[in-house]
């Protein structure tokens, strides 16, 4: 079973938008099929995201409440304690939790951040794999 770091825009993909490029991942996440970790850090991001004017009226668009993403996120995602730092810098300060954690746990990080992918040959070294979607 793949181990998972998924970012707040993953996040937000899967449970608001109902993006067609994440529905291979949501049944994943739905059957059990895969180890999404997250650290308390990226639920409080995720949370902060939520409340934000333009994320509330998309969520109000689909009928959604913050709590509904959230109950989402809890459902599938295991909290595990925060890495130490990895050895690699992102540029986005706001992105490095994702990094550490994907590298601290040698998994799978699902991100759309450029700032990210633009570290994905240096992740590769150590043995994480970036990418903005699921790997067929």
């Amino acid at each position: 079973m793949p181990t998972l770091v998924l970012d707040t825009n993953i996040v937000l993909d899967l449970f608001v938008f109902a993006d067609a490029r994440a529905r291979a991942l949501h049944e994943i996440l739905v059957r059990g099929s895969a180890n999404w970790i997250a650290t308390t850090a990226m639920r409080d991001e995720l949370e902060r995201v939520l409340a934000y004017s333009h994320i509330e009226s998309r969520l109000d668009f689909y009928r959604l409440r913050a709590g509904d993403v959230i109950g989402h996120f809890d459902r599938h995602a295991a909290i595990v304690e925060v890495p130490a730092k990895a050895p690699v810098t992102c540029k986005d300060p706001d992105d490095q939790k994702f990094i550490d954690l994907a590298v601290a746990h040698r998994c799978l990080l699902l991100s759309k951040d450029a700032a990210v992918l633009a570290m994905t040959k240096r992740l590769a070294q150590l043995e994480v794999i970036a990418a903005p979607v699921m790997p067929a």
